[in-house]
């Protein structure tokens, strides 16, 4: 494993000073996975706390504000670390926090593993020796891509449950039956969780999952699916064959989610983007568990979920409020959810009209997001893939890149500063005209300045009783 030099060079005066510094926690499982380690975490064996201090006080100021958990931070050349003392965990009440944490230089490094959740978790490394330590078999179960609990303390703690969906949906990880049973024991310990920490693990899930459908069936396998109403609704709605020969909504919404990673816009995209996509793909079909009927199409009974991206926007709200997911968060995905099937209304072609009224219909998301969610709902049917939807999106795309409009919104061209210009005093009339003004830009009327003065002369003159005395 590639360290920093201070790093190293600080784990080298630990070991000069009795110690025996590992690496533990991810670092050491994304090294194992190939993937490059963005946090290493330190666990110090063989020393207590005041011999850590001063074995790491030549490097810098150490923060001891960690000192009743056994942790010091230490900032070396601009980075900080955690140097903590292997700890011993209690259980002293209800919930996530319920626990009385102390360290205990005394622990043996195979008792200090077998706190974490998962055995893919509890690896440490010796970087010193370039050794792996491995007391519970987490190496070989991160071959295998088997997510197991390391000790009967796991049902403890209910956030475990949470971490294992979104690690399974990060890492492409399948459950151990026997862990399965156990997040199944405590299944109604959900409500001990602060809603800050069910959110810190949906954010995971929504901005760093590889296969996002493996979360959502740890989920549906440890019966914690039921926590979330507005998913678990779907499982067993049934949609029409013909249309949908994958299956029911669930299976369709598995399918648009891992096929949504693998999109440009998901993978070029920050985390910010990739919450907003993963959200709205996982939401999008909210609505068909309140709409799915049969009814007569095409000359035969069919199921069919007349109006269900309209109903899907209030149910996508209520469960991004449920889950902690922040304010504004909202504010983008319920656009796209209720917008998703937009590019199956009217010709192949759209006018720039349309493309522009889009734009400005779903801010403050843009195009580029709509067409991902798009996409990944029309490659969420496998195998049917029709030829004439993507053309449609190609049609669409290429449209909101002729006229800038992939990432951005639609910006009025004139403001009151305008009309102030043309002799207007504020008032009510201000509204009024440039309302007029935004629509007949979105239709294409003017594109800049001086056309929109010029627009905006004629439609006074053709409006004179807005003008003030």
């Amino acid at each position: 494993m590639k360290l920093p030099p201070p790093l190293l060079a600080a784990l080298s005066t630990l070991r000069a000073a009795g110690g025996r510094p590992r690496l533990v926690g991810g670092c050491v499982r994304d090294w194992l996975l190939g993937l490059e380690p963005k946090d290493f975490d330190i666990e110090v064996h063989g020393l207590d706390y005041e011999a850590l201090g001063r074995a790491l006080a030549p490097f810098g100021p150490t923060d001891l504000v960690g000192r009743s958990f056994g942790v010091l931070k230490v900032r070396l050349e601009g980075t900080e670390y955690d140097f903590s003392l292997p700890r011993r965990e209690s259980k002293t009440g209800a919930g996530h926090r319920g626990f009385a944490v102390a360290p205990d230089p005394a622990l043996t490094e195979a008792e200090a593993a077998a706190r974490r959740d998962f055995t893919i978790n509890a690896i440490s490394f010796d970087p010193l020796e370039n050794r792996i330590l491995d007391f519970h078999g987490g190496a070989d179960d991160l071959k295998k891509r088997i997510l197991r609990h390391t000790s009967a303390a796991f049902v403890e703690d209910p956030l475990r449950v949470l971490r294992a969906f979104q690690f399974a949906a990060r890492f492409e990880l399948t459950m151990a039956p026997e862990t399965i049973r156990q997040c199944q024991l405590i299944r109604d310990m959900f409500g001990e969780l602060p809603v800050e920490r069910v959110w810190g693990e949906w954010d995971k899930w929504s901005a760093k999952s590889v296969k996002p459908s493996f979360g959502i069936l740890v989920l549906k396998q440890t019966g914690w699916l039921q926590h979330f109403p507005e998913i678990a609704a779907l499982d067993g709605v049934p949609q029409e064959p013909e249309w949908h020969p994958e299956g029911d909504v669930l299976v369709h919404t598995n399918h648009c989610l891992d096929a949504l990673v693998a999109l440009p816009s998901w993978r070029g995209g920050d985390a910010r983007t990739r919450r907003i996509l993963a959200l709205s793909v996982l939401a999008h079909d909210f609505g068909k568990a309140v709409t799915t009927k049969q009814a007569e199409r095409r000359g035969r009974i069919r199921w069919v979920s007349p109006e269900h991206e309209a109903a899907g926007g209030p149910l996508a709200e209520s469960f991004l409020q449920r889950i902690g997911a922040p304010r504004d968060l909202i504010g983008y995905v319920r656009p796209l959810v209720v917008n998703h099937l937009l590019h199956h209304h009217g010709s192949v072609e759209y006018r720039d009209s349309f493309v522009r009224r889009l734009a400005n219909k779903i801010a403050p998301a843009t195009l580029d997001e709509l067409i991902a969610v798009m996409q990944a709902d029309h490659l969420g049917r496998p195998p049917l893939v029709s030829s004439e939807t993507v053309l449609r999106l190609e049609h669409l795309r290429a449209g909101a890149k002729r006229l800038a409009l992939e990432h951005a919104v639609p910006k009025p061209v004139l403001l009151g500063r305008h009309l102030l210009g043309l002799g207007l005093k504020p008032g009510p009339q201000f509204k009024l005209a440039l309302d007029a003004a935004f629509e007949s830009q979105l239709d294409g009327a003017f594109h800049d300045e001086a056309g929109g003065l010029e627009w905006m002369r004629n439609y006074l003159r053709a409006h004179p009783p807005i003008l003030s005395s």
